[in-house]
């Protein structure tokens, strides 16, 4: 297990993450998934599993978020989480499952667990 917390992963090398990794886990904040997950999945070895977690007042536009930074339309949570699904598609990862989180935000957000992995 490498501990990264209070690190941008953004900025994750070779030094950082030393061999491939079979698990990644991500709890950001501020900031979207494809944003900050690219470097890290890098890492990853074929068979690897990505477990996220997907938080709406981040990935949506700022017109879609409400006062406290709550986003409480469906259709918005729909979106965001399709959307973080199609990325992972997209760069190769297959995604087996996107979940209500069972915990609320701090100001009530509701958020998503994904669940992905790495063919091969």
């Amino acid at each position: 297990v490498i501990v990264h917390e209070q690190t941008s992963a953004r900025i994750l090398t070779a030094a950082h993450i030393p061999e491939s990794v079979d698990l990644i886990v991500c709890d950001a904040s501020f900031i979207g998934l494809a944003k900050v997950l690219e470097v890290p999945l890098s890492f990853a070895k074929p068979g690897a599993r990505l477990a996220a977690l997907i938080k709406p007042q981040f990935e949506a536009g700022r017109n879609e978020v409400g006062k406290g930074g709550v986003v409480r339309d469906p259709q918005v949570h729909d979106r965001v989480c399709r959307e973080v699904s199609d990325w992972l598609t997209a760069i190769g990862w297959t995604v087996e499952d996107v979940v209500r989180s069972p915990i609320s935000g701090p100001e009530g957000n509701v958020e998503f667990l994904i669940l992905a992995y790495l063919p091969g």
